[in-house]
């Protein structure tokens, strides 16, 4: 049982050692922000704190041994264990130092060129309002041309209106002239045919009256008696 616990005590050991061993390469290769330099630098520490307690652990579990062989042979590996462990230190703070470096240096040459960007970007602006101001000018002299092709267009507009105004006025007086002309002609028309029954009516009664005279004497010829 205590071997098994020795296998996997140096086994864990060896991963702790081997993940720092990946984030200070890690820590050597970046190049930035110290954002992520210092999240690196923390997964580093408490994989650190891992390995020093296994290493503890393993140096307890020599103690404990037996035989003395098989102690000293776990306490020199706890020495091994200890020396990897510092020479991991040294690097990691080599790596740091690198990265440090390295990001310093991006950083002065993003504000040199933020700076040569910001020199550019002002004489871009500078043509840029020149030309906007051109084009304002432009744009100006095109809306002075619509307005004034406008007011010809309004009066030209306002001319014709008046012209259609006064023949509508025309048409209207006609209009009146033919309306009482038309309702003169409609009273002689009523008039005429009231003379015209007036007439029928006196023929009427003169044929009734002739009628009844020729009656009346072909009765006294014919009937004398009666």
């Amino acid at each position: 049982m205590a071997d098994v616990h020795v296998r996997i005590c140096e086994q864990e050991i060896i991963k702790y050692d081997l993940e720092i061993k990946a984030l200070i390469q890690d820590i050597s290769e970046c190049t930035g922000p110290h954002t992520k330099l210092t999240e690196l630098n923390n997964t580093v520490k408490e994989k650190f704190v891992r390995l020093r307690q296994r290493i503890q652990d393993l140096e307890q579990m020599g103690k404990e041994q037996d035989k003395e062989s098989d102690k000293l042979a776990l306490l020199r590996q706890v020495e091994g264990h200890r020396k990897q462990m510092l020479s991991n230190q040294t690097a990691w703070r080599k790596a740091n130092l690198a990265s440090n470096l390295a990001i310093d240096k991006l950083e002065k040459e993003d504000l040199l060129s933020v700076g040569d960007t910001a020199a550019r970007q002002r004489k871009v602006t500078k043509e840029s309002l020149v030309q906007t101001s051109s084009d304002i000018t432009e744009s100006l002299m095109n809306i002075s041309r619509m307005m004034s092709q406008q007011v010809k267009q309004s009066e030209e507009t306002i001319s014709t209106l008046a012209t259609s105004s006064r023949t509508v006025q025309e048409t209207n007086e006609e209009f009146k002239a033919m309306t009482g002309t038309i309702q003169l002609g409609r009273k002689l028309i009523t008039k005429y045919n009231r003379r015209e029954l007036t007439d029928k009516l006196l023929i009427f009664l003169a044929l009734a009256l002739f009628l009844a005279t020729v009656l009346y004497i072909l009765k006294k010829r014919l009937f004398p008696f009666l």
